[in-house]
């Protein structure tokens, strides 16, 4: 059935379109746009610039989210009377099909990616987008709009989530919550405000929050029925998971988070188990990479806050020699070296942070060496560490101030570990 105009829209696409952003969010409009047949002019930095002359061409502008509200390009658009639209809100029109949205600090990603296999699993047409990789509007244009029984497993970012009109998700799932993006919003409660707009836009019983989040709702006064909470800190082992990825914390959590949601809507939770039996973890989330002389190399280049830190520390019981620092996103950076420093061997800090992060390690006596290059951190690290310790990259922070992308940092961290193998077994 081809894609029709909601009524909303129809006046605004009087004019071609305005795109903001020629990212994969922009790339993905650029689709849609052409299956609906509707023109379209794309802006971005490095290309044609949006302007006040620029804005008389247009009704609708729709952006990616890189796009803060107050962007000057956004502003421009506003003070011309355009309407503004973000790209999952513009998506989300055109989608005939039901929307689970996951958001949250942390997890996020890997919880997409479950409960798309496990529904996948059970043979359900269940596709994961957003804020994962594949824009929804890459996925509207794909399948004119899926139909009815389609289920579109949505991650959405607090960049997403703060700016939404139109976006309306049948259940929303809310892994947890910690300080991360300060960058982008001024407070820790204004992050927090920016993913309360998916709850005010989901019925109560159709929202599944952590602990963590619950805590800070209270703490924030925002009211979230008690039904929505999910005890998902400090819970018993479950032996049925054993020999999976959720056996142990952090990805128990995501599995408590789908487990409540997958009875919620009442789906076998012996089938949601199978599932996790033949479940993988995407790449850079905490995997061991490499083994040299009885040293453990662990890549968890995805975790960019504080929180996938700690949160990976806590998995280790031998001594860590840890590899930290990018990009700031802001936040607390003493409290947070505070917290971590009685669960590291050694700190090793490369990045935009790292004289940052050396003066609060300074300040709290924790050993920690400053490094110019990843190589030179690995290097060292390797040179402290002992048979049976480790040596893991968790960077705590974004990746684009030395690389392209997390995905980049944990290739190239990769390749140092392989090419030390290389050398220890010539030797």
């Amino acid at each position: 059935m081809p894609l029709s105009i909601p009524a909303v829209l129809q006046s605004a696409l009087t004019k071609p379109v305005a795109i903001l952003g020629a990212g994969l969010s922009g790339q993905g409009l650029q689709a849609l746009m052409r299956n609906l047949g509707l023109p379209a002019v794309v802006y971005d930095q490095n290309g044609v610039h949006f302007s006040v002359a620029k804005a008389n061409s247009h009704k609708l502008v729709i952006f990616s989210p890189g796009f803060a509200p107050n962007h000057p390009w956004l502003v421009t658009a506003c003070e011309a009377g355009l309407e503004c639209m973000s790209e999952l809100d513009f998506a989300a029109l055109f989608w005939r099909g039901r929307i689970i949205a996951i958001t949250g600090t942390n997890g996020k990603t890997t919880l997409t990616e479950f409960l798309t296999h496990a529904l996948r699993h059970v043979w359900e047409t269940a596709h994961a987008v957003g804020n994962i990789g594949r824009p929804f509007s890459r996925l509207v244009a794909d399948t004119a709009g899926g139909n009815g029984d389609d289920l579109a497993i949505c991650e959405v970012s607090s960049f997403q989530a703060e700016t939404i009109q139109h976006f309306k998700a049948d259940a929303v799932l809310w892994t947890n919550f910690a300080e991360d993006h300060l960058d982008r919003h001024v407070s820790l409660d204004a992050y927090f405000n920016a993913k309360w707009a998916l709850v005010v836009r989901t019925a109560d019983t159709a929202v599944l929050a952590g602990s963590s989040v619950y805590r800070h709702a209270r703490k924030f006064n925002f009211v979230m029925p008690m039904s929505t909470w999910i005890e998902t800190e400090n819970q018993p082992v479950d032996a049925a998971l054993a020999g999976t990825v959720f056996a142990d914390y952090p990805q128990r959590e995501n599995y408590l988070l789908a487990s409540a949601w997958w009875k919620l809507s009442k789906r076998d939770p012996s089938q949601l188990l199978a599932a996790a039996k033949s479940f993988r973890l995407g790449r850079h989330r905490l995997a061991q990479v490499g083994q040299i002389d009885g040293v453990t190399f662990w890549n968890d280049s995805k975790a960019t806050n504080f929180h996938a830190v700690e949160a990976a520390l806590g998995g280790f019981k031998d001594p860590v020699h840890l590899i930290l620092g990018g990009k700031s996103k802001g936040g607390d950076v003493s409290g947070f070296v505070g917290r971590i420093g009685g669960a590291v061997q050694s700190i090793h800090l490369i990045g935009e942070t790292r004289q940052a992060l050396a003066a609060a390690c300074e300040a709290q006596n924790i050993l920690h060496q400053i490094h110019d290059s990843l190589d030179a951190a690995l290097q060292q690290a390797v040179a402290m560490a002992k048979k049976g310790e480790h040596v893991l990259l968790s960077p705590g922070f974004a990746s684009f101030d030395m690389f392209q992308s997390y995905e980049d940092r944990g290739e190239q961290f990769e390749h140092l570990v392989r090419n030390l193998a290389s050398t220890a077994n010539l030797n």
